[in-house]
């Protein structure tokens, strides 16, 4: 018998213990000053560091976990259960990041930026742009050569991570005029002359995670920090979202449980007409609903990355996970938010902050109707 996409080997059900124990005791006593004050402890990013959290994947050799993609997604959602702020810091390291340098860095790119990466190094990754979401590639940022060197001109908005990162993944063409086909990929490090990182938006949800525009002006790079090959940063993007895509979906699932939990939790606390609202025959089905509507996206994420790693081709499932998922979180943190009553409206309690943080998650990384849009192209055989 083949066995439950929900059943972990021994090293993973190690690894989820222990990032569920961490974010329990370490990260849920300040969930509250981060998302108020809007930004991130950069000692829980410390930490992260060094349980190994921002390089799962990355060979040992090069000071990382040699993990698998799944490991990535369950630690994603264990944080995440907590609080999505941390769990998008993690994701966009691992499932983006990292998984760019080590599918398309040569082996120089590797031993001089995955070390730093795995040890001490933040990343981001820089796609959006104001005039380019749903259309990704509708780049405005230029990319030149002069010399042996390239030039990088424009400005990217919308980029995670971007006030702790120290390393970027910035996308730009060479020539709007040839679509896709002339767009490029660059390491940039951040102190490069000539790059600097601009506003930091004031969100609704997950804000202690940074979201700021990059500005680059004459941004001058060797030739050694174009990733991949000139004209094919279109393939490094649209392979590496599919696979961020899973990443979200496991923020998603994380943020379903911990609404979930504390929903659950709430219900058999909460007392009105003499006895716990937990036994109302109401509040018990749509708790039932939750728990079954989660199972099913769990075991969507799950599959989604168990195929990545296997090597088998995910576009359809993980496009299926994010749009499900981001619909599965949105109504539970909604549900969560009703059963808690006038004290779910609140921020003393917890569940209004995993109501406002669950919108994202059918905004970044491909918008749902951007996901319909692939999975219909797909069913149709048009994919």
């Amino acid at each position: 018998m083949t066995p439950a996409l929900t059943t972990l080997s021994e090293d993973e059900e190690l690894l989820r213990a222990s990032v569920r124990d961490f974010a329990r005791q370490q990260l849920q006593p300040k969930v509250r000053e981060m998302d108020e004050s809007a930004h991130f402890d950069p000692g829980l990013i410390g930490s992260f560091f060094g349980l190994g959290l921002m390089g799962i994947q990355i060979p040992e050799a090069m000071g990382g976990g040699g993990g698998t993609f799944f490991d990535s997604i369950l630690a994603v959602e264990e944080l995440s259960a907590v609080d999505a702020s941390a769990g998008v810091v993690v994701d966009v390291q691992n499932t983006l990041v990292n998984n760019a340098l080590l599918r398309w860095g040569n082996e120089e790119q590797k031993r001089r930026w995955l070390p730093k990466m795995a040890q001490e190094w933040v990343g981001a990754y820089a796609l959006s742009e104001p005039a380019s979401g749903s259309d990704a590639f509708a780049l405005q940022t230029r990319a030149r050569q002069d010399g042996k060197d390239w030039v990088l001109d424009g400005r990217k908005l919308w980029i995670t991570n971007a006030l702790e990162a120290s390393l970027f993944i910035v996308f730009a063409t060479m020539d709007p005029s040839l679509g896709y086909r002339g767009i490029s990929a660059f390491v940039v490090e951040r102190d490069r002359p000539g790059f600097a990182v601009g506003k930091k938006e004031d969100k609704l949800g997950i804000r202690a995670s940074s979201t700021c525009e990059l500005l680059l002006e004459n941004c001058r790079l060797p030739a050694g920090n174009l990733l991949g090959e000139a004209g094919k940063g279109y393939k490094i993007a649209i392979e590496t979202l599919n696979e961020g895509r899973i990443g979200i979906g496991a923020q998603m699932i994380g943020l379903a449980r911990g609404a979930l939990e504390h929903a659950a939790a709430y219900a058999r606390e909460r007392k009105q007409f003499g006895k716990a609202i937990a036994t109302f025959q109401s509040i018990q089905f749509e708790l039932a609903r939750l728990a079954t509507e989660l199972e099913a996206a769990r075991l969507m994420v799950y599959n989604a990355a168990r195929m990545k790693d296997a090597g088998q081709v995910f576009l359809r499932e993980a496009a299926m996970a994010k749009y499900f998922s981001s619909m599965v979180a949105e109504r539970a943190a909604s549900q969560a938010v009703e059963i808690y009553g006038g004290y779910g409206f609140v921020k003393d309690y917890p569940v209004e902050k995993y109501f406002r943080d669950a919108k994202i998650g059918k905004i970044y990384e491909g918008t749902s109707h951007m996901q319909l849009q692939t999975i219909a192209k797909l069913v149709l055989g048009e994919g």
